[in-house]
């Protein structure tokens, strides 16, 4: 019987074991540790016994390859399931070092429950572990063919949706009366041509290109789950199922969207390139009242170019709430406070070429709620068994436009998912973290309120702290850089920014 198979270093450090039997996490480390110490060196042999086991090993440059049995085990037998052990750990790990091992333990393991189930060696390959640890699942592919064919089913029918709503509101707009309404959009009728025509203009949408999927990783050809069939071809494999008389379900489900995140253009870097980046700390009380908001920025400057590094920066300051401004020690003061220009103190000394010097930073700290950006009420009642919560966000400073605002809401554990009501954006649950995210792509000036409601098992308590992070392009803290130019001469300087304002802490407690 085999009783455990590991890799281990020469001193006996077990890097990856696994047990066929019951055996103890201290016993074996026991056994692995002991067994360098019997080995006899100078000898050919690759095996070793005590008076309870026999150990079978295989050199793999600076590790071991071992096998732990019963004394009373087929030995030509055990040097076969050896060789095998000894294929398949080059088949997952490039070299054999000990952190190229435990990267890809669970991938080992997964292959050595292939060779051995329950301390006997199975009938296997090489080849046929590589299918196996695959897990190329058929009943996959037909569920990714069957749910592509309804989704296209889907957007087939909503586009013939679409053309009957367009037709019906132009025939009532020549006989002139008075459009439709159409029901089954929630519980209220859309009706009025205007309406009308804003949902089948929004409905008749030119269908999307497909993105092309992420290349796989390169670690070893794998084709675990993936169905490369589209369009026809899908078609003609759930034909084929049909024929075979496979049970395919045609009926059409709802498919949830999800808000498509545009990534941002790359930032063109001119020789002189400022990043501005502030950072919020803020903690409110979900009664009302701000407990402490803090907020950090700094103007970070970066020269690519040895002639403009002796330049002068112009800082233009609109802050109305008290932000205490403190210069680098080697920039020029006195400069700054009469004239908001960042030079240093040597005129004839030039700024460093190709590193990231920080030369301007400011604090805000606050208990002042006006000052809040973005405010979250977060309203819990109980019903019975269950309770109601509404929350809503308003933003407060209507200059900011902050995005990717993702409203974090903790659920209690073991009560199943929230039932939403209604929900500006969209939403996301997370069953293992118990969390509820409401995901807002944009808010700003045009989108500055919104509301959730849902309702799950649990008290008032179970729902804080609420947590919100975003990031915006603008700064909270009107300070731009507007002008920069030479010391010698006060020529300008083509320069650019690149402006960041995240969120360290927003809880509401």
């Amino acid at each position: 019987v085999l009783l455990a198979a590991a890799v281990c270093t020469k001193a006996g450090k077990a890097i990856v074991s696994r047990q066929f039997v019951e055996m103890t996490r201290t016993r074996i480390e026991g056994l692995l540790a002991a067994f360098p110490k019997l080995m006899n060196t100078g000898k050919q042999h690759t095996f070793v016994e005590t008076e309870s086991v026999r150990y079978v090993y295989q050199p793999m440059e600076k590790l071991y390859m071992v096998l732990i049995t019963t004394k009373n085990s087929n030995i030509l037998e055990d040097l076969e399931t050896l060789r095998l052990f000894s294929r398949v750990i080059p088949e997952y790990c490039r070299a054999l070092e000990e952190n190229e091992i435990s990267e890809h333990c669970f991938d080992l393991i997964f292959a050595f429950d292939e060779i051995v189930a329950l301390g006997y060696r199975e009938n296997v390959n090489l080849a046929q572990i590589r299918t196996f640890t695959e897990m190329d699942s058929h009943e996959e592919k037909v569920f990714r063919a069957v749910r592509e064919t309804q989704e296209r089913e889907a957007k087939a029918e909503m586009r013939r949706k679409a053309k009957e709503l367009q037709q019906a509101r132009r025939d009532a707009e020549r006989q002139g009366k008075k459009a439709p309404g159409f029901g089954g959009f929630g519980s209220s009728a859309v009706s009025g041509g205007t309406t009308a025509a804003m949902i089948t203009e929004t409905i008749i949408e030119t269908e999307k290109p497909k993105v092309a999927p992420a290349p796989a990783r390169p670690s070893g050809p794998s084709k675990a789950l993936k169905l490369g069939a589209k369009g026809k071809e899908v078609d003609n494999f759930v034909d084929k199922l049909k024929s075979e008389g496979e049970n395919i379900m045609t009926s059409v489900g709802k498919r949830s969207t999800e808000a498509a995140k545009v990534l941002a253009p790359p930032i063109n870097m001119e020789s002189v390139h400022m990043k501005i980046e502030e950072k919020i700390s803020l903690t409110c009380g979900r009664d009302g009242g701000l407990q402490n908001m803090e907020l950090h920025g700094m103007i970070m400057l970066h020269i690519s170019d040895e002639k403009f590094a002796r330049i002068r920066l112009h800082v233009e300051n609109e802050d109305k709430r008290g932000v205490q401004l403190q210069t680098h020690p080697n920039v020029d003061k006195k400069l700054f406070t009469a004239e908001s220009q960042i030079g240093l103190k040597n005129p004839e000394k030039s700024f460093p070429i190709n590193s990231d010097v920080g030369v301007l930073k400011w604090r805000l700290q606050t208990t002042e709620e006006s000052f809040i950006p973005l405010t979250i009420n977060c309203w819990p009642s109980e019903s019975g068994n269950s309770c109601d919560v509404n929350i809503e966000y308003e933003l407060q400073e209507e200059s900011l436009e902050l995005n990717d605002v993702i409203i974090t809401i903790p659920l209690p554990s073991g009560v199943g998912a929230p039932v939403i009501g209604e929900i500006d954006g969209e939403y996301r649950h997370d069953s293992r973290r118990n969390l509820l995210e409401w995901c807002l792509p944009v808010i700003d000036a045009k989108n500055k309120s919104g509301s959730l409601e849902f309702s799950i098992a649990g008290q008032p308590n179970d729902f804080f702290p609420v947590q919100v992070s975003f990031v915006s392009k603008k700064n909270y803290c009107n300070i731009q850089v507007t002008k920069v130019t030479q010391v010698d001469g006060n020529s300008p300087v083509r320069f650019s920014t690149e402006t960041t304002f995240l969120v360290d802490k927003y809880e509401i407690l």
